[in-house]
């Protein structure tokens, strides 16, 4: 495996992965098309730092957008999940950044224990006002040692 900064043409893979991902939660409520989920993708690709992880195929196995400290987008295929892809990916954007904060879903008790394994700490929760689903929050942090 090995991590590259995302291309332009990577969007079609990564807007897969994401909206595979959106798709197979029950509690998601799914409010964009595929195709919106490829232009949402092609955005984060032109304003964040997108890297990717790929296998010895080339093929996208996840990816992780972060912009001014903030995780805006991270996400792992289906058939690669549990094999460290979202920890490289993780450690990637650790090895750049002083500190790393995000939101997810409450529900999205999975990622929520990824992170409290990786160092974030919570430190706000929300009950989904201000998220476009309408699904209760919270916010995680990482700070690198000093």
């Amino acid at each position: 495996m090995q991590i590259v900064d995302a291309r332009p043409e990577d969007a079609g893979a990564l807007a897969q992965i994401l909206g595979d991902w959106l798709r197979e939660l029950a509690w998601m409520p799914i409010l964009h098309s595929r195709d919106e989920d490829l232009a949402f993708v092609s955005r984060m690709i032109a304003s964040h730092r997108v890297r990717v992880a790929r296998d010895d195929r080339g093929r996208a196995l996840g990816f992780i957008a972060v912009r001014q400290c903030v995780i805006g987008g991270f996400y792992v295929a289906a058939g690669a999940r549990g094999q460290g892809i979202g920890k490289a990916l993780l450690e990637d954007a650790k090895a750049v950044e002083p500190r790393l904060t995000l939101l997810t879903f409450q529900d999205n008790l999975g990622a929520i224990a990824f992170y409290t394994r990786e160092g974030f700490v919570e430190t706000e929760r929300s009950n989904g006002a201000c998220n476009e689903e309408g699904l209760p929050d919270l916010r995680m942090i990482w700070r690198r040692a000093e």
